[in-house]
């Protein structure tokens, strides 16, 4: 392909507006860009003020070859530095997003800028762009950002909805045992039970609109031209074959972060688009640590919790004595800002960083790194693999049940720890103890390391997500051109 912009063929990348989807998206950008595709990145309008207010306003007119363009999301205008409510981009997305997007397209198309577009790539989440590209007449492919195992969950809700199990009847469901029920009828799943599908069943409303949201769009999926996953084939071996028999053009091609380990070092695949300004002090923090001695904190860029939890975690964090890098968001606290007590400031000086935001794929794979305490974000739990590191997991919604269960079962993935929900700071201190110190942690050590090895294996010249990626270029994208 050559370097004339005309003759390039075009993607649009379209990412669901949260910080663990654009981050994903991009990197699948950057893979194409360096394949000879002209990128067209599209965020939301609230999101593309977020990325230039924490990287700055030079990178607005993008890189060679890559652009960034935005439509609306339908919601009220805000300049809150925190991710939307869910719940609001759940019922927005469906009915504002279509217009604009194909607009844009026809904006695009009649750019003499600019390439025609031959392909439109879009996050799982955001399946009016199914209809936009079909309208354009060129390949649309599905990206999925979450696990294979998550997406399988959403899948089968219109199963769950047949069977008579969701809505459930009231809320006893919530403490009678029902979620402790064995779900045995989902193919390439094993060792599931209700409570491990993806939080949006937990509900007695017909019309839940999340639960509704991830069961259409889940559904639409199979209508694009092919499906695309950030996993790799010996992670989610059954699940990926089940998927595949129901729709062959499913491509896994990741983990993505180490398959750009090919690419060469320029400002745009250098390029990390945080929706929150990065704090890499923490860094030179980690570097006077012992290896294996910290354990990184870190729930993500949506988890929501009470004052009193942010408190028992504190504690146990504290109570362990263990050295402890913890990413605090300023809207980590339902409702209110974080904050923490004097007294705990006092008892963790010298062992405790407390940070905003991190660079979390080199905090991962920085070798005084020793555990995770994480939320199980799929984002998260695919850079604790590829960093090596076990977990200790704390899952809040959507499919972070899911991956939780198959981190932490040992004939799944077995690199992980499960907290209760309701979580106790002496639960905390136990389990950070046991996954530094103990002889269950070195165990979960060495499967993460071992899993690690098989990502390096996925994503070398020659591995099953490199030859994936050939394969959808070739079979997929190479037919738009």
């Amino acid at each position: 392909m050559g370097s004339n912009p005309a003759k390039k063929p075009h993607a649009i990348c379209v990412t669901f507006p949260a910080q663990g989807h654009v981050i994903p998206m991009m990197q699948l950008a950057k893979l194409l860009h360096s394949r000879g595709f002209y990128i067209t990145f599209v965020n939301t309008e609230f999101n593309h003020r977020r990325l230039l207010r924490s990287k700055g306003s030079e990178w607005v007119n993008g890189f060679d070859h890559f652009k960034f363009d935005t439509i609306p999301e339908g919601l009220p205008p805000a300049d809150r530095d925190a991710t939307q409510a869910p719940a609001a981009l759940f019922e927005s997305i469906p009915k504002s997003c279509l217009a604009p997007f194909r607009d844009l397209l026809a904006k695009l198309n009649s750019s003499a800028e600019v390439p025609p577009v031959t392909c439109v790539i879009a996050d799982g989440s955001t399946s009016f762009a199914i209809e936009a590209a079909n309208e354009l007449g060129v390949p649309e492919v599905q990206f999925c950002t979450s696990s294979a195992c998550g997406f399988m969950g959403y899948f089968h809700f219109p199963e769950l909805i047949k069977r008579g199990i969701v809505p459930f009847k009231d809320e006893s469901f919530l403490t009678d045992g029902s979620l402790d029920t064995k779900v045995d009828w989902i193919p390439g799943m094993r060792s599931i039970r209700l409570k491990d599908l993806p939080s949006f069943i937990r509900t007695t409303e017909p019309n839940n609109l999340l639960f509704n949201f991830a069961k259409n769009e889940a559904q639409n999926c199979f209508k694009a031209s092919a499906l695309i996953f950030n996993t790799f084939e010996s992670l989610e071996q059954e699940v990926l074959q089940a998927i595949s028999s129901k729709f062959p053009h499913t491509y896994p091609i990741g983990p993505l972060s180490l398959l750009l380990q090919h690419l060469p070092n320029t400002p745009l695949y250098s390029f990390r688009p945080s929706l929150w300004k990065e704090d890499t002090e923490c860094l030179e923090w980690l570097d006077k640590k012992e290896p294996n001695s910290v354990i990184y904190v870190n729930y993500g860029s949506v988890t929501v919790m009470s004052d009193q939890h942010l408190k028992e975690f504190a504690w146990g964090l504290a109570n362990s004595k263990h050295p402890f890098l913890w990413i605090v968001r300023p809207d980590i606290v339902m409702g209110d800002s974080a904050i923490l007590s004097q007294h705990f400031l006092e008892e963790i000086k010298g062992r405790g960083l407390l940070a905003s935001w991190c660079p979390q794929v080199e905090v991962l794979s920085h070798e005084s790194v020793g555990g995770f305490l994480t939320h199980c974000g799929w984002n998260s739990t695919l850079e604790s693999i590829c960093g090596g590191v076990p977990m200790i997991c704390w899952p809040f919604f959507a499919e972070q049940q899911t991956n939780c269960r198959y981190s932490c079962v040992d004939d799944e993935w077995g690199i992980g720890v499960e907290v209760n929900h309701d979580v106790k700071h002496e639960e905390i201190e136990v389990l950070v103890k046991q996954i530094m110190e103990g002889d269950k942690g070195k165990r979960l050590r060495r499967r993460a390391l071992e899993w690690k090895k098989k990502a390096k294996d996925a994503t070398s010249v020659g591995g099953s997500s490199y030859n994936n990626f050939d394969r959808f270029l070739k079979e997929v994208l190479s037919r738009s051109e």
